[in-house]
């Protein structure tokens, strides 16, 4: 299957998305990791990339696309793909539409999560992140085995610049001006699917599994 997961960052399509993309065995494509891991690389589009996320801002669509086409095209992602975090906006929707015209396939299915903006503030407030192995936890839902320490490899949890709450209002503010345009570009294609992301992630996922029918 190929998959877009859309709703507004904190809804928990990325803790999703890995156990869906483990279920299905195919990649789970975060494009939110793979700007973090170029945000950390000292060149001019490391810096570039690192600047517009701390100020809370998107990175440009034309670099956004030349990644996604790029990591489309590799042999992983030729069976199905689960799209977390892009498209973000129509235009890359009608890219990814080209992109995969040339790949020979198309998009099976868009699933909106259903989250309110209250309770997305919260949750980030209390979600940590593994520097090393990139394991997201969550302080109340899914709190480490020891106190902020990485139950894999023992190393200090960090919180992210984008989950501080003055960053997480202004990526909502810019979320719903560019990314809810999407929930009709998908419903009039008949691709689009809408899920309650509130709840304990078995009861989420359990959600999930029923969506994509499995």
């Amino acid at each position: 299957m190929r998959i877009v997961l859309l709703g507004p960052p904190g809804a928990g399509k990325g803790t999703q998305a890995s156990r869906l993309a483990e279920r299905l065995e195919i990649p789970h494509i975060a494009t939110g990791d793979m700007f973090r891991e170029a945000a950390a690389e000292e060149n001019e589009a490391g810096r570039r990339i690192r600047k517009v996320m701390e100020c809370g801002e998107l990175v440009p669509d034309a670099l956004t696309n030349d990644l996604v086409r790029w990591r489309l095209a590799r042999p992983d992602a030729q069976d199905g793909f689960i799209l977390d975090g892009y498209p973000r906006n129509v235009e890359q929707a009608d890219t990814l539409d080209g992109i995969l015209d040339d790949l020979g396939t198309k998009i099976d299915l868009a699933i909106k999560f259903m989250v309110r903006g209250s309770d997305i503030v919260a949750r980030l407030a209390g979600r940590r992140v593994c520097p090393v192995c990139r394991t997201v936890y969550h302080m109340d839902t899914h709190p480490p085995k020891d106190d902020e320490v990485c139950d894999n490899d023992g190393v200090p949890l960090i919180r992210r610049d984008d989950d501080l709450e003055e960053t997480t209002l202004r990526r909502l503010e810019v979320y719903g001006q560019q990314t809810r345009p999407l929930y009709e570009f998908y419903g009039e294609r008949g691709l689009l699917t809408e899920m309650d992301a509130l709840g304990t992630t078995e009861e989420v996922f359990g959600r999930l599994l029923a969506v994509v029918g499995r």
